[in-house]
């Protein structure tokens, strides 16, 4: 099983860190409905397993900290990966102006 997980990209400690993030930012939450309530968890898990090594990566942050970055991603769910994008869109589009500015 662990095996197939892998397959798929998924790292389980990660998943797991997110999905306690993800826990806690439902519990505060006052909706009820369950299907909100779902895909608020799986958007944590899933950004968190996805994101976390990108993070890790562009910030060059020990690994001894992917846990704690897994959390928060998790608590985050889909607003930190609209941070994360905006962020990365902004430095693509700095790049490609500078780039522009010295082909002048």
């Amino acid at each position: 099983m662990k095996e197939f997980l892998q397959s798929l990209g998924i790292n389980i400690g990660i998943s797991v860190a997110g999905l306690f993030g993800a826990l806690l930012l439902v519990g505060k939450t006052n909706k009820t409905d369950l299907r909100t309530m779902f895909f608020s968890l799986l958007s944590g898990v899933a950004s968190a397993n996805y994101i976390t090594p990108v993070i890790l990566d562009m910030a060059q942050f020990d690994v001894k900290y992917q846990m704690s970055v897994a959390f928060i991603l998790g608590f985050l769910g889909l607003k930190g990966v609209e941070l994360i994008s905006n962020k990365l869109l902004k430095k693509v589009e700095d790049e490609s102006i500078s780039s522009n500015q010295r082909d002048k």
